[in-house]
């Protein structure tokens, strides 16, 4: 018995389609929570987050400090 014997008796095409089911559930699970309307709220927030400055600047809590 050869080792192409063994290999082609294990059935190891059956573990690559489920790991590829498996990743096509993954990616449309995330396709799907991505454009879900419910999460747009929270994707305005994050658009907007690298505008909005501090609540007191770093010179302001520095003098504060100080203070």
């Amino acid at each position: 018995m050869s080792l192409g014997d063994v290999m082609s008796r294990m059935h190891l095409t059956t573990w690559a389609e489920i790991g590829l089911v498996i990743f096509f559930g993954v990616f449309v699970a995330l396709v799907v929570r991505t454009w879900a309307r419910s999460r747009e709220p929270e994707f305005e927030r994050a658009r907007r987050l690298p505008l909005v400055d501090d609540q007191t600047p770093a010179s302001t809590r520095a003098a504060e400090e100080h203070a």
